[in-house]
C-alpha cells in the first residue's frame, strides 16, 4: 500500500435492540453511512454486537455483495467485535455485509435484525496534469487577450466520484488573478482577461479536484510575450536573377508591427517535383530581417519557398503557420555532368548493328536542347577517321541517337556532349571494342515489394571499372550504372506488373563494353489474357488427328507460361504438355466421331482456356476406300476378262445360241414344184423367215385336192401364197403358233387361220430351182410353214378366205435334195423353232 494511501476504518455496529438503525437493508443504502474509497487501496470495517446474548463474535461473517469475504481476512477483536479487510476494485459500487449466523431460535425469528451493511463508493485520486501549453493568437495587428490552455491528464474517473479542472492565470505585476473551471473530462480551457498585457511576466497553472482530494500542475511562468503565436509572414516572394543562377532572392512582409513583438524567421524550400524540404540553418537569419537569398540551388529548377516566424528568444514562443508557397525557377547554366550514353547491340553474321541512346546529365542545368555525336573508327591506314552528328532532344526522358554498323573485327569509340541554351557539357565516352570481354556469372533476378532484385557473381576479371544494368520490354529500354563493388542491385525504374522484362548486366573495363548475361523476369505474374487459337494439322485421319497452336504473345502471358492443358472429348480427357510445345497428336479415337478441342494456358498465377474448335474423325482410315474400289475394280475387270474368254471358247455354241441360221424362204424351191411355175421369174426375197414348220401330209389326199383346180388355178394360187408371204413385212414379226402333223388335220387349218395367217411350203420332188422335177415314188412329203401373225393383204385374204393351205407331195428324192440345198440357204435374225 502506498505511503500516502490511508487505512480507511468503518465501524458498523448492529444491535438486536437498535432497530431504528439497522431495520431495512434500503434504508441502509440511502443512509449516510456511505464510504467514499480510492480504487486499489484496502479498506477495514468493524462488526459489533451490542446487548444480546443470544450471538457472539465467532457467530458473525462478511459478505461483499453476493460473495462471502472468505475468513482468513477476519480479524476478531473481543467475543463482541470483528474486523475486516478487503481491497477495492474497479467495479461499480458494491454493499459490504455483516451477517451473524442462526445459532437460536430467537436469531432465526428475528433474522433481519441481525445483519447490517455500508456502500462502497469508488473513485480515483486526482492526478497531476502534465505539460501544461498557452498560447495567445494575434487577431489583426494586436494580440487577444484570451489565453488559451492545454495539458495532459490521465482521465481515470469514475461517475460517483467527478473530477473538476480549474485554470488559473495570474498576472504578477499586478498580482491580478483569472480562472476558469470545467467539470467535464477534458485537457483544455480558456481564460479570457481584460486586455493582453505586452511584456508583463505571467503565471499560468491547473487545479484538479475531488471527494479523494486535490492537486495543481507544475506552475508555467515566463513572458507574456512568449505564449504569442503570431499570423505567419505575407506576400513572400521569390526573385531570380540571371547572374546568379545558383541563388534565389527572398523577401516578405512582417505580421505584426516590431513594437509588440520582436521576430525570428524560419526558411525552408525544396524543387517542385519532391517533396523533400531543405531548412534554412537557425544561425544564418538574423532578428526582424525581411529578405533572405537562398544559395546552392540547382540552376533551372523551379523552387518551392516558404517563411514562418516567432518570438525571438530561443525556447520561448510559439512558431507561426508557414506562409502561402513561393515559386520560382532559378536561371539556366552550362551543363556541370556528362550526358549518360548507352548502346543496345545486335550481333548478325556480318556484323553488329548499334543503335545508341542518351538520358540528360543529371546537373544538366538547363534544358537540353540537343546531343553532339562524334563517331571515330581505325581506317586502313591505321589513322582515325571521324565522323560527327547532331540531335535534337526528344520529350522522352531517353533519346534515341544515330545507328551504326559495325563489321567484325573492328571497334569503334563514341564521344557525346549534351547542349542547353548557356553551352556544352564535359564529354562522355564509350567504347565498342571487337574482342568479347567476359560477362558476369550466375546472374539471378528476384521480384522484391513491387522491385527487380538483381544478384550476380562478378568476372574473373579484375578490370572491371563498372556495371551497366539494363532492363528491355516491348515498350521501350532503360538501363542504370552500378558501381564495380557492387554484387547485386535493385532496379530503379518505374516498372509495371505483367510485364515480362529481359534483364541484362554488362561489365565496363575502362569504357569497354563486356560480354552480357541475361534473364528474363516478371515484377507480378498474373493469370495469361488469352490462350493460344488451337487448329488441325491436316485432316483428321480414322483414330488420329494432329493439333497444332502457336505461343501466346509476350504482351499476353503477364507471367511465365509453366505448362499447358490440352482438353478433347466426350468423354473429355486431359493431356498435360510442357509450356515449350506447339503440337500434339491424339490417338486412339473413334471413327466418325464428332470431337472437340480446347487448349489451357498456365501461369503461377491462374490460367486461361481457348475457344473451342471441332472435328470428326473419318470412317475409313486413309487409303481404305482406295483399296475396297481398287480391289471392285480389279475383280470387276477380271469378271469381264472371263466372261470374254469363256464367249470366245463357246463362240460357236453362243452363236448357235443367240444368232441361229434360219433358212430363207425366198431362196426355198417350194415355188418349183409345179410345172406351170416360170422357173426363171425370180421371186422377192425376204430377210428373213420364222416359224418354219415341217408336216407330214397323205400324199393321195394332197392330190386329190389338187385335182380339184385347174394347173392354171395352182400356178396363180402359188404364186399368190408366195406374195402374201412377204406382205405384211418380215416373217421375222411371226412367232409359231400351230404344227400340221398328218392330213386330218386339214381341215382344222382354216378355221385356225382366221386370226394368224399360216404361210406354208412345199418342197417338191423336183430338185434344184430351175430344173424340172421328175416322177418320183409317192413318199410322204415334207411341208414346211411359217407361222407369222403378219396379217393378210385384203385381197390375198378374200382369195384364202375359202380354202385352207395346200400341201404338196414330194418323193423321197425331192426330199433329200431339199435337204441338201437347205444348208445354202442364209441365216435370219428371227430364229426358228425345230417342228
Amino acid at each position: 500500500m502506498r505511503s500516502e494511501e490511508v487505512l480507511q476504518t468503518v465501524s458498523v455496529l448492529c444491535s438486536a435492540f437498535l432497530l431504528a438503525n439497522c431495520e431495512y437493508i434500503s434504508h441502509l443504502m440511502t443512509s449516510p453511512q456511505h464510504a467514499v474509497l480510492e480504487i486499489g487501496s484496502n479498506f477495514t470495517a468493524t462488526c459489533t454486537l451490542i446487548n444480546t446474548t443470544e450471538a457472539t463474535a465467532d457467530d458473525l461473517y462478511w459478505k461483499l455483495g453476493n460473495a462471502i469475504v472468505p475468513p482468513e481476512r477476519y480479524t476478531k477483536i473481543n467475543s463482541t467485535s470483528v474486523n475486516v479487510t478487503v481491497t477495492v476494485s474497479e467495479r461499480s459500487n458494491e454493499i459490504l455485509y455483516c451477517h451473524c449466523r442462526n445459532v437460536s431460535l430467537y436469531v432465526r425469528l428475528h433474522h433481519d435484525h441481525f445483519y447490517h451493511g455500508i456502500v462502497l463508493v469508488k473513485g480515483y485520486r486526482p492526478e497531476k496534469p502534465l505539460n501544461l501549453s498557452c498560447t495567445a493568437l494575434q487577431e489583426q495587428t494586436f494580440i487577444s487577450p484570451t489565453l488559451s490552455c492545454e495539458w495532459v491528464a490521465l482521465r481515470r474517473q469514475t461517475t460517483q466520484v467527478p473530477t473538476n479542472y480549474t485554470l488559473y492565470v495570474k498576472i504578477i505585476l499586478s498580482n491580478e488573478t483569472f480562472n476558469q473551471t470545467s467539470d467535464k473530462i477534458k485537457n483544455e480551457a480558456q481564460v479570457t482577461m481584460g486586455t493582453f498585457h505586452n511584456h508583463s511576466p505571467l503565471d499560468i497553472w491547473v487545479e484538479v479536484r475531488n471527494k479523494l482530494g486535490r492537486i495543481e500542475s507544475a506552475h508555467l511562468r515566463g513572458d507574456s510575450n512568449a505564449f504569442v503565436k503570431t499570423n505567419p509572414p505575407s506576400h513572400v516572394n521569390a526573385i531570380s536573377e540571371k547572374a546568379f543562377p545558383y541563388s534565389l532572392l527572398i523577401n516578405w512582409v512582417r505580421p505584426i508591427h516590431r513594437l509588440y513583438l520582436e521576430l525570428v524567421y524560419q526558411i525552408r524550400f525544396s524543387p517542385r517535383s519532391t517533396d523533400l524540404w531543405t531548412y534554412v540553418p537557425r544561425d544564418d537569419t538574423s532578428i526582424n530581417i525581411e529578405s533572405f537569398r537562398l544559395q546552392n540551388l540547382q540552376p533551372d529548377t523551379e523552387y518551392v519557398i516558404q517563411v514562418r516566424c516567432k518570438y525571438y528568444k530561443e525556447n520561448q514562443g510559439h512558431w507561426s503557420n508557414w506562409s502561402a508557397n513561393a515559386t520560382q525557377r532559378t536561371p539556366e547554366n552550362r551543363p556541370a555532368s556528362k550526358p549518360d550514353v548507352w548502346v543496345n547491340v545486335t550481333e548478325s553474321a556480318k556484323g553488329r548493328d548499334l543503335q545508341f541512346a542518351c538520358k540528360d546529365p543529371v546537373l544538366a542545368n538547363g534544358r537540353i536542347r540537343w546531343i553532339n555525336m562524334r563517331v571515330g573508327s581505325r581506317g586502313s591506314n591505321g589513322s582515325m577517321q571521324w565522323e560527327s552528328f547532331s540531335f535534337n532532344r526528344s520529350e522522352e526522358e531517353i533519346t534515341v541517337l544515330h545507328k551504326v554498323f559495325l563489321p567484325l573485327h573492328k571497334s569503334l569509340i563514341v564521344y557525346f556532349t549534351a547542349v542547353n541554351s548557356v553551352g556544352e557539357s564535359p564529354e562522355a565516352s564509350l567504347v565498342v571494342s571487337a574482342r568479347a570481354h567476359e560477362s558476369v556469372q550466375e546472374l539471378q533476378v528476384h521480384p522484391v515489394e513491387g522491385k527487380l532484385s538483381v544478384e550476380w557473381k562478378p568476372p574473373n576479371s579484375t578490370n572491371v571499372s563498372e556495371y551497366v544494368l539494363e532492363w528491355s520490354s516491348a515498350t521501350g529500354m532503360d538501363w542504370q550504372r552500378v558501381s564495380r563493388t557492387t554484387r547485386s542491385a535493385v532496379i530503379k525504374g518505374n516498372l509495371q506488373p505483367f510485364v515480362c522484362y529481359k534483364v541484362s548486366i554488362y561489365p565496363l573495363y575502362s569504357g569497354r563494353i563486356g560480354q552480357a548475361a541475361s534473364t528474363d523476369a516478371y515484377v507480378e505474374q498474373g493469370a495469361p489474357l488469352e490462350a493460344p487459337d488451337v487448329s488441325l494439322l491436316g485432316y483428321p485421319g480414322r483414330n488420329e488427328a494432329t493439333l497444332v497452336w502457336d505461343q501466346v504473345p509476350i504482351s499476353s502471358r503477364r507471367g511465365f507460361i509453366t505448362h499447358y492443358r490440352l482438353f478433347y472429348g466426350p468423354p473429355v480427357t486431359e493431356v498435360m504438355l510442357p509450356a515449350n510445345s506447339t503440337s500434339y497428336t491424339l490417338k486412339s479415337l473413334m471413327p466418325n466421331t464428332k470431337y472437340e478441342v480446347w487448349i489451357q494456358a498456365s501461369t503461377i498465377a491462374g490460367s486461361k482456356n481457348s475457344s473451342k474448335i471441332f472435328f470428326s474423325t473419318q470412317k475409313y482410315a486413309p487409303g481404305q476406300i482406295e483399296s475396297i474400289a481398287v480391289g471392285i475394280s480389279v475383280c470387276f475387270l477380271f469378271g469381264i476378262l472371263f466372261l470374254m474368254l469363256i464367249c470366245f471358247c463357246k463362240k460357236d455354241k453362243l452363236k448357235q445360241k443367240f444368232w441361229p441360221q434360219i433358212p430363207d424362204p425366198g431362196e426355198s424351191t417350194i415355188r418349183s414344184w409345179s410345172p406351170d411355175y416360170n422357173l426363171k421369174a425370180e421371186l422377192p426375197k425376204e430377210s428373213c423367215l420364222s416359224g418354219i414348220s415341217v408336216l407330214e401330209v397323205d400324199t393321195s389326199r394332197c392330190v386329190s385336192e389338187e385335182d380339184k383346180s385347174s394347173p392354171s388355178m395352182k400356178k396363180d394360187k402359188f404364186l399368190s401364197e408366195e406374195h402374201s408371204s412377204g406382205i405384211g413385212g418380215s416373217s421375222c414379226m411371226s412367232s409359231p403358233r400351230h404344227s400340221v402333223s398328218d392330213s386330218d388335220e386339214s381341215a382344222d387349218m382354216a378355221d385356225s387361220t382366221a386370226g394368224t395367217v399360216q404361210y406354208s411350203s412345199v418342197v417338191a420332188s423336183a430338185g434344184y430351182k430351175g430344173q424340172t422335177p421328175h416322177p418320183q415314188p409317192q413318199a410322204p412329203a415334207s411341208f414346211s410353214r411359217s407361222e407369222s401373225t403378219q396379217p393378210l393383204l385384203d385381197s390375198e385374204e378374200n382369195q384364202d378366205s375359202d380354202r385352207a393351205p395346200r400341201s404338196v407331195l414330194q418323193s423321197s428324192e425331192e426330199e433329200e435334195e431339199e435337204e441338201e440345198q437347205t444348208g445354202s440357204y442364209m441365216p435370219q435374225r428371227g430364229g426358228y423353232r425345230p417342228q
